[in-house]
């Protein structure tokens, strides 16, 4: 069927919501600029008989206003009524909001509500339910716009090439030297302790020797493991943030990369893992390692605020109760201003020449953190360093710890990991399931700014997740087993080559939707593998699917010579259960991605010439065999 967007039938009778602002239709739409003034339109069939059309509208966790639409205009058998919102007004005084509102028509006896199925399409119901949320950001919010259009490739940095540079290896840690065919450390249990004290080695010189493949894949981002001296292979255990760790290569490495990535035109995104240290770290010092007097150690020593005490010396408050790792305390002015200032961690290291920031746990970062996180990274990088959360929700909506988190106000994050995606390519994928990936995308492009929207992290794979190949070719219980034959539990050959072919409809999507592609090491090789730490393994270098290489570097050069795929409008043309077709419009091109999950062929109608995006020979006519995807441009 074709979308006919904001628009329901009621008995056959059309009703349709639209929203303009600065002369342009923004239905699709749901996060405004301060300041902007935005018109609500309502035209519905006069067979109705609807008497009055209301907004009812609330600041989040305010009080409701109702406010009448004036009747506008007769267009045949159809009345049309308007509504405008003075954004700066409804702010009352503040710079941002959030509010929510629903429409009700009102009928001779009878009240009808719009209730929301992704803040953009709706149904009718005598009772509200779901209501629309609007999203009032600060005039002055803009992420850089260097992210926008780019590529990310997110290196695991142990696992990723082991590079010829000076390292040094930490007293206890532990190199296994196999690295082909060599298996992370994994505890009986999941979620059971393990010392993740067995490294394979991988270093930041690995990074930089590789940087010739990367760019052979159109990588404009690199976003790197965390790098800082820490006890751990995968380095969220921090034990002191003003030192790169060793067997990394430490600052000289780090200095090297920098400035051969930037050389290639690269930009660099580092972790930052602010919301708790490692026990064995110059904070805490739990295991009397450093030279400093840590908090665990005594109340005298000057990180002793830094993290909450029930009793001394064990009763601290540790991350998800994980006893390597206490939590910081960001009630504590030095412990915040350590990582916020002018010279703290977070601009320091962007002086260093890093780009940007990933932050581990957003959700766990207060809000006072964030702001002053943020103030300090605008003004190291004069408004071009970014800020990318790990949320695993719609953020706009998030509530952590019993509130509403303001992420996207315009004073605290430009971006967020796009875990919603990842759900959407795995259910169209695993099931079939169009619609549900119609409406998840519908909602976050309806939610969020369209700044955000176009720098959303579109991930299919982290090191947090089964590895996307391995989740494609195996049925949804496929990981219920123990780690012992996890750790080396593989495809068989016709799993694999089906998940590969799967795999490539979705590197597709990843790289064509709105936002930018992040891709996870080693998916574009072929890597399998379950949940951690099996999801990172060593690279296969000299034993990659060379096809799915091959499919990456195509996409890349897509990116690159399609600019419309960095800003362009996003808007679907088509879904129905099994298939969907969205455009990517710009001024001069347009972009058709349409992909089919179905049994049957699917014919896209067309009036002008297109073109295959990927041979840039013309076609007659747009279609789409099943369990394929195709991109056009004209």
């Amino acid at each position: 069927m074709l979308i006919r967007r904001n628009a329901v039938l009621e008995g056959g009778v059309g009703i349709k919501i639209t929203k303009t602002a600065n002369g342009r239709d923004v239905s699709s739409l749901g996060a405004f600029r301060f300041g902007t003034t935005v018109t609500f339109s309502v035209r519905l069939s006069r067979a109705l008989g609807v008497r009055a059309v209301v907004m009812r509208l609330s600041p989040d966790g305010g009080e409701n206003t109702d406010s009448p639409f004036a009747f506008s205009e007769r267009c045949g058998g159809e009345d049309v009524y308007r509504l405008s919102l003075d954004t700066a007004r409804l702010c009352q005084g503040e710079n941002s909001g959030l509010f929510y509102y629903e429409i009700l028509l009102v009928r001779d006896g009878e009240t009808r509500f719009t209730n929301s199925i992704n803040n953009v399409d709706f149904e009718l119901s005598d009772i509200p339910s779901s209501r629309f949320c609007l999203l009032v950001y600060a005039a002055d919010f803009s992420p850089a716009a260097w992210f926008r259009g780019g590529t990310m490739y997110h290196v695991f940095l142990d696992r990723f090439f082991k590079g010829e540079g000076e390292v040094t290896l930490r007293e206890g840690a532990r190199l296994d030297q196999d690295w082909e065919s060599g298996i992370p450390q994994y505890a009986k249990r999941q979620g059971d302790p393990l010392s993740n004290d067995v490294f394979f080695g991988g270093n930041l010189w690995g990074v930089m020797q590789q940087l010739d493949y990367l760019a052979s894949l159109g990588v404009t981002v690199l976003y790197l493991s965390p790098i800082f001296e820490a006890r751990s292979n995968h380095r969220y255990d921090t034990g002191d943030y003003e030192r790169i760790d060793g067997l990394l290569g430490g600052e000289a490495a780090f200095s090297a990369l920098v400035e051969a990535a930037h050389g290639r035109g690269m930009r660099i995104i580092l972790d930052g893992v602010f919301n708790h240290t490692g026990d064995d770290s110059r904070y805490f010092n739990r295991r009397s390692t450093y030279a400093t007097l840590g908090a665990y150690q005594s109340e005298q020593s000057p990180y002793a605020d830094w993290y909450t005490f029930r009793g001394r010396p064990d009763g601290y408050e540790c991350w998800w109760g994980i006893e390597i790792l206490p939590r910081l305390n960001h009630e504590s002015e030095s412990c915040r201003r350590y990582f916020t200032g002018e010279d703290g961690i977070a601009a320091n290291w962007l002086r260093a020449g890093a780009d940007g920031w990933r932050l581990d746990v957003a959700d766990e970062l207060c809000d006072r953190f964030l702001d002053e996180l943020r103030r300090a990274v605008q003004k190291e990088t004069k408004g071009e360093g970014i800020l990318i959360g790990e949320v695993w929700e719609n953020a706009v909506e998030k509530i952590s710890y019993g509130k509403r988190r303001r992420y996207f106000w315009g004073g605290q994050l430009d971006s967020v990991m796009n875990y919603p995606f990842r759900n959407a390519v795995l259910a169209f994928l695993r099931e079939g399931d169009a619609t549900t990936f119609y409406h998840i995308l519908t909602e976050l492009y309806g939610t969020y700014p369209i700044e955000v929207s176009h720098s959303l992290m579109n991930l299919l794979g982290t090191h947090d997740t089964e590895r996307i190949l391995t989740l494609l070719g195996t049925e949804k219980d496929g990981a219920k087993s123990t780690n012992d034959v996890l750790a080396r539990k593989r495809l068989s050959k016709e799993e694999r080559a089906r998940a590969i072919e799967l795999l490539k409809i979705g590197a597709i999507l990843q790289y064509t939707v709105f936002g930018v592609p992040s891709l996870y090491y080693g998916d574009e090789a072929g890597m399998e593998g379950y949940h951690d730490p099996f999801c990172r393994m060593p690279y296969p270098w000299g034993r990659e699917e060379k096809a799915l290489v091959e499919h990456y570097r195509a996409l890349g050069r897509l990116r690159r010579e399609h600019a419309v795929l960095a800003e362009g409008e996003f808007c679907f043309v088509h879904h129905d259960g099994h298939s969907f077709a969205f455009e990517r419009r710009g001024e001069s091109e347009t972009l058709l991605v349409a992909a089919n999950m179905g049994e049957h062929t699917l014919s896209l109608p067309t009036d002008t010439e297109w073109k295959d995006a990927f041979t840039d020979e013309p076609v007659e006519e747009l279609t789409v065999p099943p369990k394929d995807c195709k991109v056009w441009y004209r």
